[in-house]
């Protein structure tokens, strides 16, 4: 999927666009539209874990899901990586958006358990827009170079799996905000990384590219509604 060849393209008043240009544009198209295609799998997803009662199976067996959750994540993630330059690449990365649905149906449910839950939903929704266009603001519009941020994020994404497995056990309220917090601002600030790889062609794939800006808006979508939900929920 990454190969392309521009020569193939039609030039426009005789001046043919550069082939780095004609191949970081062509990403960038393709990204946005995957990414807004992934929604539609990730929606059926959350409908169905919340219709087959799949939502209270994981709330009941918070250890379990963990497992199930990371397994399934990180191998759907292994093989979307391993066929990316295919089309089962695309159909893997839809497969694996179904799969987070189904996992995010967990948490969908227990904020519509609230009387305001629908309400928060879209709040969360709406936030994790504005994060989303705010980055790709900045990614486009600034000449700084973040890419340098990948590795130091990347340890705090460890140190967040680590402090989240290790909540299964301790229960700690103060511990569970903390990590939604940091789990935000740590995603947003990937996300405005991975946008820039995009948009300055540091990524040449589609599929990859997806996948990556995928997991930033899930994980800033999920603790923003999270922490909505025990700041802004009304019990029934």
């Amino acid at each position: 999927m990454s190969d392309f060849n521009p020569s193939s393209l039609p030039s426009s008043g005789g001046v043919r666009a550069a082939p780095g240009e004609v191949v970081r544009n062509r990403v960038l198209r393709n990204t946005y539209w995957l990414l807004a295609l992934s929604l539609i799998p990730t929606v059926i997803g959350a409908v169905i874990g919340l219709q087959t009662g799949v939502n209270h199976a994981m709330s009941a067996n918070p250890g379990t899901s963990a497992i199930i959750f990371l397994l399934g994540a990180f191998g759907l993630m292994f093989l979307v990586e391993r066929n990316k330059n295919s089309s089962i690449g695309v159909v893997l990365l839809l497969g694996f958006t179904f799969f987070m649905g189904l996992m995010l149906s967990r948490m969908l449910g227990f904020v519509l358990g609230m009387g305001n839950g629908a309400q928060l939903i879209m709040l969360a929704f709406g936030g994790t827009a504005a994060v989303f266009g705010s980055m790709a603001t900045v990614a486009s519009s600034t000449k700084r170079d973040f890419t340098h941020w990948q590795k130091f994020l990347f340890v705090g994404v460890v140190l967040l799996i680590v402090a989240s497995l290790a909540n299964i056990f301790l229960q700690l309220p103060a511990l569970m905000l903390t990590i939604s917090v940091l789990a935000i601002a740590i995603f947003s600030a990937f996300l405005l990384v991975d946008l820039q790889r995009v948009i300055n062609g540091g990524e040449t794939n589609y599929v990859t590219a997806t996948l990556a800006i995928y997991l930033d808006l899930y994980n800033v979508f999920i603790n923003l509604l999270m922490l909505l939900g025990v700041f802004g929920g009304n019990r029934n």
